[in-house]
């Protein structure tokens, strides 16, 4: 299985763009592993939230791909311990997904169809948090599950 995390704009941040591809080689090691990134719409100035949340919902739907085990980072999803998350990314990988499709939507969220697609919602942390930096905490948790998973000391509980 793939682990997949669909992005709504670049990370600009060099510090941030480091990390992220530090821990992109590291979970290389244990699963196949990319950050597909969907444009961030221009000319956004006339366009309503919720007219830029359908947009950008378009965009989104149509990165998936059949067989998508499709997530949310969402604030109202479920929040997990460590230990539990890497349970959870088991169980999916046992479960013979071809990808598994984490999404970090836009600056408003996602656009009703793409709730529609979702089948579950993750929250990181009930704290407003940058998209930049979901993706930096995010790629970190990936990583950090795979070596719970293998009985790597990376993380200690």
């Amino acid at each position: 299985m793939k682990i997949v995390l669909t992005v709504v704009g670049k990370t600009t941040d060099k510090h941030f763009l480091a990390s992220i591809q530090e821990y992109m080689q590291r979970i290389g090691h244990y699963v196949p592993f990319s950050i597909e990134v969907i444009p961030e719409l221009k000319g956004t100035k006339n366009l309503s939230e919720k007219e830029q949340k359908e947009k950008e919902g378009e965009l989104i739907l149509k990165s998936f791909q059949p067989g998508d085990y499709i997530v949310l980072l969402d604030e109202h999803g479920n929040e997990r311990r460590s230990m539990d998350f890497a349970l959870w990314i088991q169980k999916k990988m046992a479960a013979g997904h071809k990808r598994l499709n984490f999404v970090v939507g836009g600056p408003y969220g996602f656009s009703q169809a793409v709730y529609a697609a979702a089948l579950e919602k993750v929250s990181l942390s009930q704290m407003t948090l940058s998209h930049q930096m979901i993706r930096l905490l995010f790629v970190e948790q990936i990583y950090r599950a795979l070596t719970i998973l293998n009985g790597e000391p990376y993380h200690h509980e």
